[in-house]
């Protein structure tokens, strides 16, 4: 394999490990809306319905657009959003290790924001 074949399979492992990784947190939020809680906290006071809204947006919807490589580096600008205020705002006192996933997603998702989706992708077929 060449150097461009392995960044593209990389740029492909990166989008569907964290995307996939992070519907884990997104999902639950989305059953909760659908169970008709929208009982959430309210960190930068746009109220709790809209925050929850707000996340599910960021930890399902966007991230399912950057699986599938579509729209990829607008697709991650939310999502890097909400991890930073998730690392800094709703974790910002917080020790590192509580924080350490938001920023783990936060540089993860940067990076695919500036990269884009490489070869392997809904935006290159």
């Amino acid at each position: 394999m060449n150097n461009s074949t392995n960044y593209n399979i990389g740029l492909l492992i990166l989008r569907i490990g964290f995307g996939g990784m992070i519907l884990t947190h997104g999902i639950p939020k989305l059953l909760k809306i659908i169970s008709g809680d929208f009982s959430f906290g309210d960190p930068i006071g746009i109220g709790e319905h809209a925050t929850l809204i707000i996340a599910v947006l960021c930890e399902v919807f966007f991230p399912i657009l950057i699986i599938i490589g579509f729209k990829t580096r607008l697709a991650a600008i939310p999502v890097i959003i909400t991890m930073a205020v998730a690392a800094f705002i709703v974790h910002g006192a917080d020790p590192l290790g509580t924080k350490e996933m938001s920023i783990l997603y936060l540089i993860a998702f940067s990076v695919i924001g500036l990269l884009g989706a490489g070869k392997y992708s809904v935006d290159k077929k």
